[in-house]
């Protein structure tokens, strides 16, 4: 994550604060995904039958396209100086907008919707989310996600 100082992180209320780097969605990562979450739901893991669908062929789960956020966090989202640890508060909102096709690339784009302290040393910050995915109109998912740092 790159690192900013808090008044930096706030002057940026507003505005776009990253763009992840792309991530393949392959069949792989899909099939690992349904197997440790127990959802084996054909659309996700049998070409052949997903072919005969509107899909035309397998999708990634909604849920793994979401919890790629954290990845791509990495990339994009301000890290306040001086952190000591950072947790994952929930959402506000999150909408599945389109399929994300098995080989498809995916990526985060983070705009900081509000930053607050709650407490000394403890920071809420809201980001609007939206996960491209390469070469489509639409977007994967959008999201309101809440972090809360500690420093």
């Amino acid at each position: 994550m790159p690192i900013a100082s808090l008044d930096e992180i706030r002057n940026k209320v507003g505005q776009e604060v990253g763009v992840s780097d792309w991530l393949t969605m392959d069949q792989a990562r899909i099939d690992a995904f349904a197997e440790v979450t127990e959802d084996p739901q054909f659309i996700h893991i049998d070409p052949v039958r997903a072919a005969q669908t509107p899909f035309g062929g397998t999708i990634a789960h909604g849920f793994l396209t979401l919890s790629l956020l954290s990845r791509m966090a990495a990339d994009a989202m301000l890290r306040p100086d001086g952190i000591k640890m950072g947790v994952n508060y929930g959402f506000e909102k999150v909408r599945f907008i389109a399929p994300v096709r098995s080989g498809k690339r995916v990526r985060g784009r983070f705009v900081l919707a509000a930053f607050e302290e709650k407490r000394p040393g403890q920071y809420q910050f809201t980001h609007n989310v939206t996960v491209e995915i390469e070469g489509e109109d639409k977007p994967a998912l959008i999201a309101d996600w809440i972090g809360m740092v500690f420093t």
